[in-house]
């Protein structure tokens, strides 16, 4: 049986993909799951961060390891190229809080199953420049995990710093976990937000334990009517991303048949 860990931040990073899924709630930690005969998928979102990523993580493999874990969800463009609403394979990940680097799996790599980590002051991964990191026409990019929701400036100081593509605030931690577990990772990102979106302090909705308050977001808002064309172009680059991620993890574990003949799943071209 294969088992297959697909871990979110939150619920709508994942509502495209686990529509008819079994759902449960396992403390802070949400948790979809699709059977099959000869395997499951296991996804989980514990909130933003990387507590609530290794949170998520942990509920995931309660019931066994996993064979493969799936680092999906949303990212903030750190180059003014990159299309929102779409999903992005990533190479290479770099953990801003310790400068680790992960070099990551990739849909087409069909020998390189396993993500490998360098530490600080050991030998250097690897990572072929970006202007030779690209197949079938399909960027490869860089990710930066960050500790905190990035603004137009922690972008463009991300971007020099790092010289990565994408932000977020999870992948890292994931990519850290299965490589001490020995299994193969990947990731996949949809872009939520352009290189220069003027968006709000969205550090202060996250709680301590990783969960945005929506609530608090919202009435924030209503009362700063110029950010309400950039939440609402947030809004739909959200929902558009979550459905390009969707489509790119099923073409993905189709091509590695973790997917035999569908079993039952859902045409995902509709």
């Amino acid at each position: 049986m294969t088992r297959v860990a697909i871990i979110a931040a939150m619920p709508g990073e994942l509502k495209p993909l686990v529509r008819g899924w079994a759902h449960e709630r396992s403390g802070k930690v949400d948790l979809w799951r699709w059977k099959f005969d000869e395997g499951e998928w296991i996804a989980a979102c514990g909130g933003t961060g990387v507590d609530a990523a290794t949170r998520a993580f942990a509920e995931a493999e309660k019931d066994g390891a996993s064979d493969l874990v799936i680092s999906v969800g949303w990212a903030g463009a750190l180059r003014p190229e990159l299309e929102t609403g779409r999903a992005y394979s990533v190479s290479a990940l770099i953990d801003a809080r310790t400068g680790e680097r992960f070099e990551v799996s990739h849909p087409s790599d069909k020998n390189k199953d396993v993500a490998r980590m360098g530490h600080p002051g050991s030998e250097p991964v690897k990572i072929p420049p970006r202007s030779q990191n690209r197949d079938l026409g399909h960027p490869r990019l860089w990710l930066v995990t960050s500790s905190i929701v990035a603004n137009e400036a922690e972008k463009q100081r991300l971007a020099t710093a790092y010289k990565a593509d994408l932000v977020d605030m999870e992948a890292a931690a994931i990519a850290r976990l299965a490589q001490m577990r020995g299994i193969p990772f990947y990731c996949i990102k949809g872009v939520s937000d352009g290189f220069h979106d003027k968006l709000p302090d969205f550090n202060r909705f996250i709680r301590p334990d990783g969960q945005f308050d929506m609530a608090a977001m919202v009435l924030f808002s209503i009362l700063r009517p110029w950010y309400w064309p950039s939440l609402v172009r947030m809004g739909e680059n959200s929902s558009k991303a979550s459905q390009s991620i969707r489509e790119s993890l099923l073409d993905f574990l189709d091509e590695r048949a973790y997917i035999r003949e569908r079993n039952g799943y859902p045409n995902h071209k509709h």
